[in-house]
C-alpha cells in the first residue's frame, strides 16, 4: 500500500498526542518567541520617530526615548527565556516519541508475515526504520524552529504594516500568498524524485548487506570486482535521482531571487510616495525596512525549509507503507489459545500452493497419533518442508485444515501454537548473543542449572566450558564463530528446554560428525519419548527406528509404513535405500 503525506502525518500524531502538555508547551513557547521578537521593529519605530522630533531638545529625545530602549532589552531577554521552554519540551518530546516510533516500527516489523521476510532485505528494513525516526526529528524540528516562526513574523509584520498603510499591506499580502503558493506547487514536483530515491537509497542498503551478509561466498568465487561493479550500478541510479531533485531544487531558488528583488522595489516605491505625501514617518520607513528583511529573509529559508521537509516526508513514506501493510498472517478475532493435553496431529484434505501456477500439496491428508514418531521422506520438492511452514502457520492454506487434538490452528493464536511446536532446523541461525543467551531463548525463565541439563543432552556442553568466556561467549552474527555441527547441538538444546509436546526435527543431525550424531541421536530418543515428533530426513539411516516413514512425491503421500515393511516393497523408498546403501558410484 503507498502511504500520502497525511499517512506519515497520522503515524506521527498518534505517537506524540499522549506528551500534550510537552506539545503544547514547545508550540506555545515558540510562538511567545516570535511574538516578542515583532515587537523590537516597533519599538524602535517609535524610538525614531521621536528622535527625528525636532519640537523637542536633545537631551529631550534621548531621555524620552531611554524607556523604549529598556523595553527592546526586555522584549529581547523575554525572546531567550521563551527559547529555553522551546528547548527543554523538545528534548523531552522528541526523545519519548522517537522511541516510541522505533519501538512500534520494531514490533510491527517483527509480526510481519514469513514470506515478508523472505522477499524483504533486512538491511533495507533497519534502514527504513532508522528513516522514519529521524523524519519525525526533522519534521518536528522545522516546525517548531521555522515554521511556527514564519508564520508568526508573517502575519504579525504583514497585520502592522497593513494597518500602517493598507496599500503597501495588501502588495506584500499577495506577493506571498504567489510566493508560498509556488513553492508548495515545485516541491511537490520535486518530491516525485524524492520518493524515487528513498527507494533506491533503500535498494542500495539492501545491495550493501546482501554482498557483506555473503562475503564468504565473494571470497569463495572471487567475485570482488563483480560485487564492486553491482554496487556502482545501483550507486550511480541512486546519484542520478538525487541530481535531478536537486536540479528542480534551483527553479524555486531562481524565481524566489526575482520575486524578492520586485517586492522591495514596489514596497519601497510605495512607501517614498506616501512619504512624500506626509502619510509616512521616517520610523515607518525603519519598521518596514526591518519586517521586510525579516521577511525576505525567512521566506528565503523557506525553500531550505521545504526542500528538507519534503525529503523527510519521502525518507518516512517508506516505513509507512510497512505500517499500513497489513501483516500476512494474522490471528481471528475469536481466537483462543492452543491446549495440547495429547499432541495428536492431523493434516486435513490440505492444499497449498505458493504461487497460484504451482500446487505443492494437493488434497494432504495426514493424522499422527499422540506420542507417535513419524519421518518425511522423498525427493526435493515434494513438500516435506512445507509441511513445517504450515504446521507452524507460516503460511495460510487454500484449502484444508491442520489440527491438533482436534483444534483448528488456524483459529488459535500463533503465540500458543508456536509454543507448543518446538524445531529444530537444518540450518539453524543463532542470534549474536552469548551461548547462555542462545539457549535460554527456548525458555526464558530457565535457570542456569537448567540450561546446562539441557546443553549435556545435546552433547554441547563440553564445547562450550572449553570456549574463551564459556557459556558467556557471543557467537557472532548468525552464529557464525561456532561450526555448522556445533550450531546444530546448540539448537537441540534449545528445543530439549523449550520441552514442547509437539517436536519436529528438519535434518537435525545432518552438520554432525559420526561420534556426534551418535551421541545426540541417543540424546534425540530421549527428547522424543512421549512427544508427537515428525522427522523430514534425506539420511535414511536415522529413521530406521521410527513409528512410521510417510514417502512423499509431489505434494502427495504415495507410501507409509515402518523400515522393514517398505523394503519388502518395490517402491520409492526401497529405490532410495539401495542408492544410499551403494554410496556414490566410481
Amino acid at each position: 500500500m503507498r502511504s500520502t503525506n497525511i499517512d506519515v502525518l497520522k503515524v506521527f500524531y498518534d505517537h506524540v498526542k499522549k506528551y500534550k502538555l510537552a506539545v503544547f508547551t514547545a508550540c506555545i513557547s515558540s510562538l511567545a518567541v516570535n511574538a516578542f521578537a515583532l515587537l523590537p521593529p516597533w519599538l524602535y519605530k517609535l524610538m525614531f520617530d521621536l528622535l527625528s522630533n525636532t519640537s523637542l531638545t536633545l537631551n529631550e529625545r534621548a531621555e524620552t526615548a531611554m524607556p523604549y530602549l529598556l523595553a527592546i532589552i526586555a522584549s529581547k531577554t523575554a525572546v531567550q527565556l521563551c527559547w529555553r521552554g522551546v528547548d527543554f519540551s523538545l528534548i523531552y518530546l522528541e526523545s519519548h516519541a522517537m522511541v516510541d516510533i522505533a519501538s512500534t516500527s520494531f514490533s510491527y516489523l517483527e509480526k510481519h508475515s514469513y514470506q515478508f521476510f523472505s522477499n524483504s532485505f533486512t538491511g533495507s528494513l533497519v534502514r527504513k526504520v532508522n528513516r522514519l525516526v529521524r523524519s519525525f526529528e526533522e519534521l518536528t524540528d522545522k516546525l517548531i524552529f521555522n515554521f511556527i516562526p514564519l508564520f508568526v513574523l508573517t502575519f504579525g509584520a504583514l497585520s502592522v504594516i497593513t494597518w500602517r498603510q493598507p496599500t503597501i499591506g495588501m502588495i506584500m499580502f499577495a506577493w506571498v500568498f504567489l510566493f508560498v503558493g509556488m513553492n508548495l506547487l515545485l516541491f511537490k514536483k520535486v518530491q516525485k524524485y524524492n520518493l524515487l530515491r528513498a527507494e533506491k537509497d533503500s535498494e542500495v542498503t539492501g545491495v550493501l548487506s546482501d554482498s557483506l551478509t555473503n562475503n564468504v561466498n565473494v571470497k569463495l568465487f572471487s567475485r570482488y570486482d563483480f560485487e564492486e561493479s553491482r554496487y556502482a550500478k545501483v550507486l550511480d541510479e541512486w546519484r542520478t535521482l538525487m541530481s535531478k531533485g536537486w536540479k528542480m531544487n534551483i527553479l524555486p531558488i531562481i524565481l524566489g531571487a526575482i520575486s524578492f528583488l520586485i517586492l522591495e522595489f514596489a514596497v519601497i516605491y510605495t512607501a517614498l510616495h506616501y512619504y512624500a505625501i506626509g502619510a509616512l514617518t521616517l520610523g515607518d520607513f525603519v519598521l518596514f525596512q526591518t519586517y521586510i528583511l525579516s521577511l525576505i529573509t525567512g521566506l528565503w529559508q523557506i525553500q531550505n525549509y521545504m526542500k528538507h521537509v519534503f525529503q523527510a516526508f519521502s525518507d518516512a513514506r517508506e516505513m509507512v507503507d510497512i505500517l499500513l501493510e497489513p501483516h500476512g498472517i494474522e490471528d481471528s478475532r475469536r481466537a483462543k489459545n492452543l491446549v495440547v493435553p495429547k499432541g495428536g496431529l492431523e493434516f486435513k484434505d490440505v492444499k497449498f500452493s505458493y504461487h497460484k501456477t504451482r500446487t505443492v500439496l494437493k488434497d494432504f491428508g495426514l493424522k499422527v497419533k499422540p506420542g507417535e514418531h513419524v519421518a518425511l521422506v522423498g525427493p526435493s520438492g515434494s513438500g516435506k518442508s512445507t509441511i513445517v511452514k504450515l504446521l507452524f502457520r507460516f503460511y495460510d492454506l487454500d484449502k484444508g485444515k491442520i489440527l491438533i487434538d482436534d483444534q483448528d490452528i488456524a483459529k488459535c493464536t500463533q503465540d500458543s501454537l508456536r509454543e507448543n511446536v518446538a524445531l529444530v532446523p537444518q540450518d539453524p541461525v543463532l542470534f549474536h548473543r552469548s551461548l547462555m543467551d542462545n539457549i535460554r531463548y527456548g525458555r526464558l525463565d530457565a535457570t542456569d542449572e537448567e540450561v546446562f541439563e539441557a546443553s549435556k543432552k545435546a552433547n554441547c556442553h563440553d564445547f562450550i566450558i572449553n570456549q574463551s568466556s564459556g557459556y558467556q561467549t557471543f557467537v557472532g552474527e548468525r552464529g557464525i564463530k561456532l561450526s555448522g555441527g556445533e550450531r546444530q547441538r546448540v539448537a537441540i538444546a534449545r528445543a530439549i528446554l523449550k520441552n514442547a509436546p509437539i517436536l519436529v526435527l528438519d535434518e537435525a543431525t545432518s552438520s554432525l560428525d559420526s561420534e556426534s550424531e551418535a551421541l545426540i541421536q541417543d540424546a534425540l530418543k530421549t527428547l522424543m519419548r512421549g512427544k508427537t515428533s515428525i522427522v523430514i530426513a534425506h539420511r535414511l539411516s536415522t529413521i530406521m527406528q521410527m513409528d512410521r516413514i510417510v514417502v512423499m512425491q509431489e505434494g502427495r503421500i504415495i507410501d507409509q509404513g515402518t523400515h522393514p515393511a517398505l523394503l519388502k516393497r518395490q517402491g520409492m523408498y526401497k529405490k532410495l535405500w539401495e542408492i544410499q546403501a551403494g554410496g556414490f558410484m566410481p
